[in-house]
């Protein structure tokens, strides 16, 4: 089946094609080139909605009730999970998708676990691709679900629209579990498992970082809501969604959401000059060039900026 075919038949709502292309994106097959053509100009709808927070906050449980409340109001959602990778066959674990069985066999609903397949910051490489191919399919929210990150695992702020950070009580020091880095970078904070001890000293503590945080940002800004949940009751849920649509609103009427946008495609564009760059890099002599002015460097002939401007000069000859 040819591209343009699979890309015809995703926007039929074929769940087959969808997955079929989220494939070819994922394994960066020899038209992956060919398919972002065909599907960029039936993009930019869908809402991409982030999920993160430190392992055992409830991320898979909160996703699926996310799901259930979006598809109550006749929304379209696909999701990405994240799942780390198999150290035997290097594929998604699947945990997260496990976890969702209630809506597989809803045709409104597309589930995709994704492999980091080593890529640090709590997704994985293709994951830019697969949110193009879930928007040109279109779905009207595209939820990716991170895997359970740490302090400076954030990537997923530079591909949503809405960054959600799960905390919950009971991992600790509940604002400490997930350090400034990942706290920095939310739209909206969920405490899940509010029935637990420990819920309103977890809501306090935020309630604190979002007023200093307001302290230090001149003009008007986005005041991020505190939402508690109990995911594993579906509490929560219709709460969550109203703050997800006044983020929504708010990033429309301020034009924040085409700069964040914007912002995306600048960093999308410079990942693939990148990997092409060093594609080049790993082609030029077979790698021997880079090698022998990294010998140069440790013999203190060169240093490393003028071996990189040699390197430069190889690769664009008479520039």
């Amino acid at each position: 089946m040819d591209v343009a075919e699979l890309v015809d038949r995703a926007r039929e709502r074929q769940p087959r094609a969808v997955a079929k292309l989220i494939s070819l994106v994922e394994d960066a097959s020899p038209k992956l080139r060919e398919i972002a053509a065909a599907l960029t100009p039936y993009t930019g709808h869908a809402r991409v909605i982030g999920l993160t927070g430190p392992p055992g906050v409830g991320k898979s449980t909160s996703t699926s009730v996310l799901v259930t409340a979006l598809r109550k109001a006749g929304q379209r959602v696909g999701v990405l999970a994240i799942d780390p990778s198999s150290p035997f066959s290097g594929g998604a674990l699947l945990g997260d998708r496990i976890r969702m069985t209630e809506h597989a066999t809803d045709p409104g609903v597309f589930i995709r676990s994704m492999a980091t397949r080593g890529h640090l910051g709590g997704l994985a490489w293709a994951t830019p691709q697969a949110v193009r191919v879930l928007d040109a399919a279109g779905f009207d929210v595209v939820l990716i679900e991170t895997v359970g990150v740490g302090q400076s695992e954030v990537d997923v702020v530079g591909l949503a629209d809405t960054t959600v950070v799960l905390l919950a009580p009971g991992l600790g020091d509940g604002v400490q579990a997930a350090k400034a880095g990942v706290l920095e970078i939310a739209d909206v904070f969920v405490v899940n498992k509010a029935d637990r001890d420990g819920a309103d000293v977890v809501a306090r503590d935020l309630k604190q970082l979002i007023a200093y945080g307001r302290r230090e940002v001149r003009g008007e800004s986005w005041r991020q809501p505190i939402v508690r949940t109990v995911a594993s009751r579906g509490e929560g849920a219709e709460e969550l969604v109203r703050a997800l649509d006044e983020h929504r609103e708010w990033l429309e009427t301020r034009g924040e959401l085409v700069r964040r946008r914007t912002r995306r495609a600048a960093s999308e564009v410079e990942a693939i000059a990148v990997r092409r760059l060093r594609a080049e890099l790993a082609d030029l002599h077979g790698g021997g060039h880079l090698n022998g002015l990294a010998e140069r460097v440790v013999e203190r002939a060169l240093d490393p900026y003028a071996a990189a401007d040699a390197l430069l000069a190889e690769l664009k000859p008479g520039q």
